[in-house]
């Protein structure tokens, strides 16, 4: 266990004097940690309660306002004004920030105390009704789960895991505390053992509402579409007319490809709640999806009149790509990103889509500005590390060296079914996957996790700071074993084909486990989409992912992780010379013939003229690239880069010798 740092000695002590009662201390205190970090989220909270006890009320504002601009989603924040509110005489501001600091952290039972007594006095009954059932739910947890499920909205993961932990060792098998620390295990990605978690609450308690809904969220995370579907529509018959689980199934069937009956779900929920935001959002990527594009844009605006800092309706109209902002829509998206009241994910969405607002303008220098402060939010959020990734990639090539594969020659799964596209995300593997997928041979999915899971299987559950068992572990497997991975994955992935005899795997970022691919499946193809350094980067920098690719929130970053993909590329290429065939995305521009018969050749598949006119296949595209590869081959994308030169010289240097000769930033 690590010393503590002196701030956190300087917090401990303002904690122990605000129990203490002795508020001039604690406010001490609080200073003296913020003279350390003046934008530390603790420090400032306790600062504003010691201040708000001694009546220094301008001075709680102040510091809450400080807070709330840093970290919008820190609940006690809200809570904390809601006090100040109240103790004005406010009522409204007081009840609408009571509700702000629930809706960040749900387990702030004196908010919910507080609101009960505030819709009382208001005469609004069911709104008083609905706080107390929470404050009703929360009051009867065990103390050590409220405080759980407060760190856990709180992003403390590792205090609330050990405190779950702790609790399930003297109260095992109990369902709340089980189901807790699945939700833990989905922030931090050990989704096999959230879902595991989950199963075992519903055989506990079958009717559990909650653990229901977290069971569809972590099989959706997992691509089990079918089961999240199953589980969803159990869900909707269990209460029939429940617009909440209606949505929920709709957005199940739309993962399972049924867009039609979901998007008959959607216009019926519309229809039936007044909040429709969320829901026209939903239609919006359903309709996406299907190339309806005119319809999404109509859905993505009715979303943001509904909430007019949803910042996620915004960046999904840029997120097309082809969309053209009008002025009264900057505007508005101005006014959210600069509003104290917008909430941290609103926030970046919101920068990004202001940066491809300006970008379209050639306002570059203010399309920079947003993007970087973007990426800046949204990296505040991730726990990613260049250098330990770094690290994971150069293990691959210390342990896949040419004696692993010929050790495994001639073993392993023989079906020649996968086609995998690899590569970075913005490298134009969504373009060569839609080329494939236009043969009538080829079935096009989507990026598939099963690799992803498969290694993290081999890897198992390590403690923090002990050394991981894959890529090493590949040597210990027998040639049965490998056959069996191989087996396995061609038997997960079937839900996902539609008869064609191959089928495209186009998870990105299975290039770091290539040697673990050709083991497990030596006549599997695999394709490297690759681009211009430089406009690669660039292009994934002003790009904001559903999820995953931490490393793009960052110039530094995203040079970094370039030149170690270009490295591990290398390696694969010398130990398994022609296992591997490389596609520059501006050879395919410049060539398409050329390149897509040298694909299919690679592939061992008959040329067909379908696939020279890719853009005319009519199938749902789930990638940020779903407009672009609906229109004919162009050169918009080259040189993107050139742009935003003068803010580049991070990234050139965090390319090092991956750097193209003519990126002069």
């Amino acid at each position: 266990m690590t010393d503590p740092t002196p701030i956190e000695k300087k917090l401990a002590t303002a904690t122990r004097l605000l129990q203490q009662q002795d508020m001039a201390g604690a406010l001490k205190a609080a200073e003296e940690a913020l003279a350390d970090d003046p934008a530390h989220a603790d420090a400032l909270y306790m600062a504003a309660v010691a201040s708000r006890y001694l009546g220094h009320t301008e001075a709680a504002f102040a510091h809450l306002e400080k807070l709330q601009k840093s970290r919008p989603d820190y609940g006690r924040a809200w809570q904390e004004a809601g006090h100040l509110w109240r103790s004005l005489g406010d009522a409204d501001a007081a009840i609408g920030a009571y509700q702000g600091a629930v809706v960040r952290n749900p387990a702030l039972i004196a908010s919910w105390q507080m609101l009960v007594q505030l819709f009382n006095a208001a005469g609004d009954a069911p709104a008083a009704a609905n706080a107390k059932r929470h404050l009703e739910r929360f009051t009867a947890m065990p103390r050590e789960l409220v405080s759980v499920t407060s760190f856990l909205h709180e992003g403390k993961l590792a205090k609330a895991e050990a405190l779950c932990r702790a609790f399930l060792q003297k109260n095992q098998h109990h369902p709340e505390a089980m189901r807790l620390l699945a939700l833990i295990g989905m922030e931090l990605q050990i989704l096999d053992d959230a879902e595991f978690l989950l199963e075992s609450v519903l055989v506990l308690e079958p009717h559990n509402e909650l653990a229901r809904l977290d069971y569809v969220n972590v099989l959706h995370k997992r691509q089990k579409f079918a089961r999240a579907r199953e589980e969803a529509e159990r869900l909707m018959q269990d209460d029939p007319g429940n617009p909440a689980y209606e949505a929920l199934y709709a957005h199940e069937c739309v993962a399972t490809g049924d867009h039609r009956t979901a998007l008959d779900i959607y216009d019926r929920v519309v229809a039936q709640v007044d909040d429709t935001a969320a829901i026209q959002l939903a239609r919006g990527h359903a309709l996406k999806t299907i190339g309806r594009h005119e319809d999404a844009v109509a859905a993505y605006r009715a979303a943001y009149r509904e909430k007019r800092d949803l910042g996620d309706a915004f960046w999904s109209l840029a997120n097309l790509k082809t969309y053209r902002f009008t002025d009264e829509e900057m505007k508005q998206m101005a006014k959210a990103e600069a509003a104290d009241t917008t909430g941290a994910t609103d926030r970046y969405h919101l920068c990004f889509a202001l940066g491809k607002a300006h970008e379209d303008q050639d306002d570059v220098e203010a399309a920079f500005r947003f993007y970087e402060r973007g990426n800046a939010l949204k990296k505040a959020e991730l726990r990613y590390d260049a250098d330990a990734m770094t690290a994971e990639l150069a293990l691959q090539k210390e342990a896949c060296g040419p004696a692993l594969f010929e050790k495994h020659d001639g073993n392993g799964c023989p079906d020649d079914a996968p086609i995998f596209i690899v590569g970075l995300p913005r490298a134009g593997s969504t373009l060569l996957e839609q080329i494939l997928a236009s043969h009538s041979m080829v079935d096009g999915t989507m990026e598939l996790p099963n690799i992803l899971a498969i290694a993290h299987r081999l890897n198992g559950r390590r403690k923090q700071g002990e050394a991981p068992r894959y890529p090493d572990i590949l040597h210990e497997l027998s040639h049965t074993q490998l056959r069996e991975l191989g087996e396995r994955y061609i038997e997960e992935t079937k839900i996902y084909r539609a008869g064609a005899p191959f089928f495209i795997d186009k998870m990105p970022n299975n290039f770091r486990h290539i040697g673990l691919i050709k083991l497990i499946l030596p006549n599997a193809k695999v394709i490297d989409a690759r681009r211009h350094a430089a406009d690669c980067c660039v292009s994934g920098f002003k790009q904001l992912f559903a999820e995953g690719q931490e490393f793009t929130y960052g110039l530094k970053d995203i040079g970094q992780y370039y030149r170690d993909y270009v490295s591990l590329m290398d390696h694969w290429d010398s130990v398994m010379p022609d296992q591997v065939l490389h596609v520059q995305h501006e050879d395919v521009v410049a060539g398409l013939d050329v390149q897509v018969r040298r694909m299919l050749d690679f592939c061992g598949l008959p040329f067909e003229e379908a696939c020279l006119n890719f853009h005319q296949t009519d199938r749902s595209v789930r990638t940020a690239s779903s407009e672009q590869v609906r229109q004919p081959i162009n050169a918009k994308g080259i040189g993107i880069w050139q742009r935003f030169a003068p803010h580049l010289a991070p990234l050139k240097a965090a390319l090092g010798a991956a750097a193209p000769a003519d990126f002069t930033p």
